[in-house]
């Protein structure tokens, strides 16, 4: 394994945290008697160029520092390839570092977990999520949410998290069920009426929310999670039990367990670790072993 450490830099990750969060992550990898090259592009197609330029030389390994769109970024780099992933979480969501069990804005900690993975040949094979080309860690996720989403992203104001907050509220007041036709496996189509339908390789999303929160990531399968009609009311009821994950027991949810899941839905976008992969029809597989992950 080449000595040379690849440190991949959103400096504007949470605020400012990113370039805070990569001084620490550094030094624990020089500590560790590690070089560091750092890359930062100036978009998010730029900076992808570079990491794969850096993957295709030969870096020993990739610190993702920032959050799930910085380490969504790197799996497309590194998903099927020997180089391994450590992860500096700082960002806003941070939900792959949670669903790994990996150190969320601790970076100190976090560099030095990685060094030491490094040092000690400490490395876990997890699976990740692969649709229409792109990979995945956490969530792809469509229905409600992806609903609120697309409102939010298309609002320029207010800024952070607040118009998704006012998108949700928007999409509740115009809430109806979704026809949705799912397949898993090699199953019979599933003709149902949700609210949303989660395929989950990690536990959750939207920065804590447990939407798939037994998901084991290095089982093979995906976890499903279908939230059936429930209505404005019920929704509102059970939504806050999301980021305990307690929802998953409520008689509108039910959880299945497959490796290919094809989802079917006029209207819809599927999302995938927060970032927008295009509209339904589409099919998720649930790939073992495709990363190499440090801590």
């Amino acid at each position: 394994m080449s000595s040379e450490i690849t440190l991949f830099v959103n400096p504007v990750a949470g605020r400012g945290r990113g370039a805070h969060a990569a001084q620490p992550a550094a030094s624990a990898l020089r500590d560790a008697g590690f070089s560091v090259r750092t890359v930062v592009g100036t978009d998010a197609a730029d900076a992808l160029a570079r990491l794969r330029t850096a993957v295709r030389e030969g870096t020993g390994a990739v610190i993702a520092v920032g959050g799930d769109g910085m380490v969504s970024l790197a799996l497309q780099a590194l998903a099927g390839t020997l180089v391994p992933l450590g992860v500096v979480a700082a960002g806003t969501g941070n939900d792959f570092a949670r669903s790994m069990g990996l150190p969320v804005r601790e970076p100190a900690r976090a560099g030095r977990l990685a060094a030491a993975a490094l040092k000690e040949g400490r490395v876990r094979e997890v699976d990740l999520g692969r649709a229409d080309g792109s990979w995945y860690g956490t969530v792809l996720c469509s229905g409600f949410d992806s609903r609120v989403n697309d409102r939010g992203n298309r609002m320029r104001l207010p800024l952070g998290r607040f118009k998704y907050d006012l998108a949700m509220l928007a999409e509740l007041a115009a809430f109806e069920p979704f026809a949705y036709r799912i397949t898993l496996d090699d199953g019979p189509v599933i003709e149902t009426q949700a609210t949303l339908v989660a395929v989950g390789n990690g536990s959750s999303y939207g920065g804590g929310m447990r939407i798939c929160a037994g998901a084991v990531p290095d089982d093979g399968l995906f976890d499903v999670t279908v939230v059936g009609d429930c209505g404005r009311a019920t929704l509102l009821k059970v939504f806050p039990q999301v980021y305990k994950g307690t929802h998953l027991s409520h008689p509108a949810v039910t959880v299945h367990r497959a490796r290919t899941v094809t989802l079917e839905a006029a209207g819809l976008t599927a999302y995938a670790d927060g970032e927008p992969l295009g509209p339904l029809p589409l099919t998720a597989e649930c790939v073992p072993a495709a990363l190499r992950l440090l801590g």
